[in-house]
């Protein structure tokens, strides 16, 4: 579920940012501040409960930052939740189960929020039945809020505007066990969090997590995918708040130089190719800990409620300022994948035939800044 933000090798990269004129006045305007508003916006009255709460839902965390989701408000009560098809990712995530997890952090969050308003929000996930083999047009839930003397506020909601996907190298620094065993404990009913943070075990994890990002970035279709849903530098990113982000000023600067385009990433042997594999697989092997979440069977309430306990896992990581990274390339379905993927359900999967939902890395690091968002009105439909 990600923005990707590429960090060029300083030495190269200072020479290229340095020859241009002009350079020093990018980091003056290159914060895409438009893109970045839905996350101050959370908090605000929008004169609807239902609105009040969404402004939470749209901040959860997503596969690619493809932000499928769109709402239609049903007469003074309900809200139904659609995916939008054209936002599946079919060949990264070709069963959609990924992006059903987005789903399920969605929903939680607006469950929190509402509760913050002393509503319980009655999900029906699927009412129309579970779409398979993909998502399809039929509601991925129905919800009603009932104002309820009796809601409780999830000690984990004020951290939802606070928690960021942190793609940095990590710190060579420990997390304490205990810190471990609560931020696992957030998860819920239905899903096992387990988290790994022994020397050796670590090791394994963070050599396959790293063979997984690889597998992904050079099989030609999954990266191709991922390629066309980047944007590149402010411009782009205002004009589409959703998928993958490069941005930063010497992004933009590598971007006029022609160094950093979307046409060399996907060339093998060009700088931008090969940086941003070899700034993942830093990434990976800076791990200091991992969770992984896994679930006894795997329909789509399966993946909502993985979802669910995500965000919160999430949650309860910000509250505690350990950084988190998800690293689920070796749970995706994709041919190329098959190896990564049985490997990682035999050093994670809870009980023989479970499904490993989801796994991310753990550790320490300066918080980066929040994921691109769309705005709340552009998510909102008429059906």
């Amino acid at each position: 579920m990600t923005t990707r933000r590429v960090l060029l090798q300083a030495g190269g990269a200072a020479v290229i940012v340095a020859g241009l004129a002009g350079a020093g006045a990018f980091a003056l305007t290159r914060t895409p501040r438009r893109a970045l508003e839905p996350w101050s916006r959370a908090g605000e009255s929008f004169g609807d409960p239902r609105l009040d709460a969404l402004a939470f839902a749209i901040l959860a965390p997503n596969p690619h930052n493809m932000q499928p989701w769109r709402v239609a408000l049903e007469g003074d009560d309900p809200l139904a939740v659609y995916c939008d098809t054209a936002r599946l990712l079919p060949e990264t995530d070709p069963p959609g189960r990924q992006i059903t997890i987005g789903f399920g952090c969605f929903l939680e969050l607006l469950r929190q929020a509402a509760a913050e308003k002393g509503l319980v929000a009655v999900i029906d996930p699927f009412p129309e039945g579970e779409p398979q083999p993909v998502l399809d047009a039929r509601p991925v839930a129905r919800v009603r809020l009932k104002a309820d003397a009796g809601a409780v506020r999830d000690p984990l909601f004020w951290s939802a505007p606070l928690r960021r996907t942190n793609r940095a190298p990590f710190e060579d620094r420990a997390v304490d066990p205990r810190l471990l065993a609560e931020i696992a404990a957030a998860s819920v009913d239905g899903v096992v969090a387990q988290t790994i943070g022994e020397p050796e075990r670590v090791r394994e994890l963070r050599a396959l997590a790293a063979d997984a990002w690889k597998i992904e970035w050079t099989a030609p279709k999954p990266r191709a995918e991922s390629v066309a849903v980047t944007r590149i530098g402010k411009r782009e990113i205002e004009a589409q708040p959703w998928g993958l982000s490069l941005g930063g000023p010497m992004i933009e600067a590598l971007a006029v130089a022609g160094v950093m385009t979307r046409e060399k990433q996907g060339v093998p042997g060009e700088t931008a190719f090969n940086e941003t594999l070899s700034f993942y697989e830093r990434a990976c092997m800076s791990a200091a800990a991992f969770i992984a979440t896994s679930t006894a069977t795997n329909t789509r309430s399966d993946q909502l409620a993985a979802g669910a306990a995500w965000v919160r896992i999430h949650q309860a990581a910000a509250q505690r300022g350990v950084a988190f990274h998800p690293l689920s390339q070796a749970l995706q379905e994709f041919p190329e994948m098959a190896p990564a993927y049985d490997r990682a359900h035999e050093l994670l999967a809870h009980a023989p035939g479970a499904t490993v939902q989801m796994l991310a890395r753990l550790g320490y690091a300066k918080a980066p800044a929040p994921s691109p968002r769309e705005a709340l009105e552009a998510k909102l439909i008429a059906v």
